[in-house]
């Protein structure tokens, strides 16, 4: 009978034979998540021997990771914002930019604005983390995902938050009503040229929907259209935050200020690259 730590080692091996970054991470996870052991737990017990029913537990999830299926897919969470997440194919997966994202807006408010949207909800990550962090605010959250909404109010279910947020199908603004004013609208769009799409890693062009990757030849075609329409939706003093590609900020930039918003900042993300575009009225 093999031992924890052996099939660790071998799941390590086979992982990294496959290209996966990191394997021996996603080895301890993935064998920690089919025997229900947090990876402390797992070091405690690498001498232990596992049983077939333990291996068959194992083995599909292994196999899955080989051929690179996301590891939040395969485990079917992930941490958002200290909230914790159900994630599959239907939608993204949350990253930490866009935590990052929500550091900064937050910190533009010294107290919570009254009404918030979230263009693009996918998982709900930004809806539901800011939810949390302003229990005052009305959200409301838009997707034109059937799928994505779907999974999105499941993590509203399970976050304890499904009353304080608004899920509604939308095109972006299109299902809006037009009266509606936001004092934040906020937004992780996709941003990926289509050639950028293309050249990601497996996990990430096999696996996640493309129609929230990509946007066209330049990836900026969505980008253009929230900026472009999300003006009239903000309420005096309000704020259009977005996260963006790295190389898009100047065209960006003018196009906020050819809409007449009062002013618009680029910031950078934790690895110095301009990754955040603000624009006020």
């Amino acid at each position: 009978m093999l031992s924890v730590l052996e099939i660790i080692k071998r799941t390590t091996g086979f992982l990294e034979q496959r290209g996966v970054e990191s394997p021996r991470l996603n080895a301890e996870l993935l064998i920690g998540h089919a025997l229900g052991l947090k990876r402390m737990q797992l070091y405690l017990q690498f001498e232990r021997p596992l049983t077939e029913a333990e291996l068959e537990k194992i083995r599909p999830l292994v196999k899955r990771r080989g051929g690179r299926e996301p590891l939040q897919y395969i485990m079917g969470e992930t941490e958002f914002s200290g909230l914790k997440l159900k994630v599959d194919r239907r939608a993204l997966i949350p990253r930490p930019e866009t935590e990052h994202l929500i550091e900064l807006v937050t910190r533009q408010f010294v107290s919570p604005p009254a009404t918030v949207l979230d263009l693009g909800t996918g998982s709900g990550a930004i809806a539901l983390a800011l939810a949390k962090a302003w229990p005052e605010a009305a959200v409301t959250a838009v997707d034109k995902s059937e799928e994505a909404l779907a999974l999105a109010r499941e993590n509203a279910e399970a976050c304890a938050l499904a009353g304080r947020v608004k899920f509604v199908s939308s095109d972006w603004f299109a299902g809006v009503s037009a009266g509606e004013k936001f004092a934040l609208i906020v937004a992780n769009p996709p941003y990926l040229s289509d050639a950028e799409t293309d050249a990601a890693q497996p996990e990430v062009k096999d696996f996640e929907p493309r129609m929230a990757l990509s946007a066209g030849p330049d990836g900026a075609a969505d980008l253009d259209r929230i900026i472009g329409a999300a003006r009239p939706y903000l309420a005096p003093g309000g704020l259009l935050a977005c996260e963006t590609g790295i190389a898009q900020h100047q065209a960006l930039l003018a196009l906020a200020t050819r809409q007449g918003y009062a002013r618009a900042e680029s910031h950078r993300d934790l690895t110095g690259r301009e990754r955040y575009l603000l624009a006020f009225v």
